[in-house]
C-alpha cells in the first residue's frame, strides 16, 4: 500500500526486491525469523511455523546485540517498565551527551539503533525497551538495566499480568550478575523483581528507587510531578552506574528539555498554563499530571483501556472541572459526576473552547486523557499535535 508520503520503500526497490511468504518457506537451518515489534507473537501464525523449525522469533534489539562484538567498546543501558521509560530514557541520554560522552538514544524511542551509526570508543547506546522488543531478545547484556514500574497495560499480548511482568523481568536475566540494575519499587511486581535479583547475590550491583523521596524539583523545569522525581532518581542512579560525576548529573537535569506530548508545557495563552499531555494513555500515567498543577481544567476521554478512573483520585482535588471527549466521554462523565464538576464535550476543540469559558486567570487546562486516540486521532502523537495547533490559535 501507498501512502501520503510516497510509495512502500520496498517499491524503491524494484526488481531488485523478491517477496516471499514466510508462512510458505521452510525455515530449516534459518539463524532466525525478524520480527517486527508489532507482530502479536502470541497469536500470529509466525510463531508456530518458526518453533515447528526450531528457529527463534528475533527483533533488530537482537540483532543489534549479536552484533556487539564486532562495535568499538562501548556500553549499554536498557530501560523498561509501563509508564516513564521514555522520559527516563531521553533524560539519561541528555544528561551523556550534556557531559560530552558520546551516546546514541533508540529502541522503542526515536530512530531504529540498527539505523544510527555506530558510536566511537568509549560511547553508551541508552536504549528503551518495550516489553515487545524484550519478548524477541536473547542475549541483550545491558551494563545498565533499567525497571520503572510495572502496571498493568497491553495484557491482549500475554496470557495475564504475571506474564507481562515476567517479559519486564527478562531484562535483568539477560544481564551478567555484576552489572547494574536500577528499579522503581513503587509497585509490588518491581519490589518483588528487585527482591529477586537480591536474593540471588546481585543485592551490590541494585539501586532500588522507593516512590515519595523528597527533592528538590524547582531547577528541573521539565521534570515536575512526583512521576518525575522517580524518573529523575532512577537516571541519577543510572548515570553515577556508569562513572558520571555529580555536577555533570545536575547540569543535565537541570537542562532537560523534556518530551513532546509527556507534561509539555505550551505556553500561558488567554492568561492560562495550557500542557499537553496526549501520551498519557491510560489512568495510571495521567495520575501523576494531576498531581503536578493546582487548579487544573483536565480534557480527557478517547478510546478506554479501562472503564474506571480510580488511580486518578489522588489528584481530584487539584481539578476545577474536567471535559470528557471522544469514545469514552458517557463513561468517564458518569464515573466523575459524583465527584467533581464535568461536562461531556465531545472533542478536544469544544473542550479548549470550553475551558478558555470557564476558567479563571492562572489555572492550568490539561491534556491528559487517560485513554488511547484510535477513536479521533491516528495516534497520541497527532492528538496532542492537534491540541498544540488549537491552543496556539487562541493567541
Amino acid at each position: 500500500m501507498g501512502s501520503a508520503d510516497g510509495p512502500p520503500p520496498r517499491d524503491k526497490l524494484g526488481e531488485e526486491l523478491k517477496l516471499a511468504d514466510p508462512l510458505e518457506t521452510d525455515l530449516t537451518g534459518f539463524a532466525g525469523v525478524v520480527v517486527s515489534p508489532g507482530v502479536p507473537i502470541n497469536r500470529h501464525p509466525i510463531a508456530g511455523h518458526a518453533a515447528r523449525a526450531g528457529v527463534p522469533l528475533i527483533g533488530d534489539i537482537e540483532l543489534f546485540a549479536q552484533a556487539r562484538t564486532e562495535l568499538p567498546r562501548h556500553k549499554v543501558v536498557g530501560i523498561t517498565g509501563t509508564n516513564g521509560k521514555s522520559t527516563t530514557t531521553a533524560l539519561i541520554h541528555h544528561i551523556l551527551d550534556s557531559a560530552g560522552i558520546p551516546a546514541r538514544m533508540g529502541g522503542n524511542i526515536g530512530l531504529p539503533i540498527l539505523g544510527q551509526e555506530p558510536l566511537p570508543e568509549g560511547g553508551i547506546y541508552v536504549l528503551e525497551l518495550s516489553s515487545y522488543q524484550i519478548d524477541l531478545t536473547q542475549s541483550l547484556d545491558c551494563d545498565v538495566a533499567v525497571l520503572t514500574n510495572i502496571t498493568p497495560d497491553h495484557l491482549d499480548r500475554y496470557a495475564g499480568f504475571d506474564a507481562y511482568a515476567a517479559s519486564k523481568a527478562r531484562l535483568f536475566a539477560m544481564q551478567s550478575p555484576e552489572h547494574g540494575a536500577v528499579i522503581g519499587i513503587g509497585d509490588t511486581t518491581s519490589a518483588n523483581i528487585a527482591r529477586d535479583l537480591a536474593v540471588s547475590g546481585r543485592s551490590e550491583a541494585l539501586t532500588k528507587i522507593a516512590p515519595g523521596v523528597c527533592l528538590d524539583q524547582s531547577r528541573w523545569p521539565s521534570l515536575q510531578g512526583p512521576h518525575n522525581a522517580q524518573n529523575a532518581l532512577a537516571a541519577i542512579a543510572t548515570c553515577e552506574a556508569l562513572g558520571l560525576s555529580r555536577e555533570a548529573i545536575d547540569a543535565g537535569l537541570a537542562s532537560f528539555p523534556g518530551l513532546p506530548h509527556r507534561m509539555e508545557r505550551l505556553g500561558v495563552h488567554k492568561g492560562l498554563l495550557w500542557v499537553n499531555d496526549s501520551k498519557a494513555t491510560n489512568p495510571t500515567s495521567t495520575a501523576p499530571a494531576l498531581q503536578a498543577f493546582d487548579r487544573i481544567h483536565w480534557i480527557l476521554g478517547g478510546q478506554a483501556k479501562t472503564d474506571e478512573l480510580d488511580a486518578c483520585r489522588p489528584g481530584f482535588p487539584n481539578i476545577v472541572q474536567a471535559y470528557t471527549i471522544g469514545e469514552a466521554a458517557e463513561l468517564f462523565e458518569t464515573i466523575l459526576r459524583p465527584e467533581l464538576p464535568v461536562a461531556q464535550v465531545g472533542t478536544l476543540e469544544m473542550a479548549v473552547q470550553a475551558a478558555v469559558t470557564v476558567a479563571d486567570p492562572g489555572d492550568t487546562v490539561l491534556l491528559s486523557p487517560a485513554c488511547a486516540s484510535f477513536d479521533q486521532f491516528r495516534d497520541y502523537e497527532a492528538r496532542g499535535d492537534a491540541f498544540r495547533a488549537l491552543v496556539e490559535g487562541l493567541s
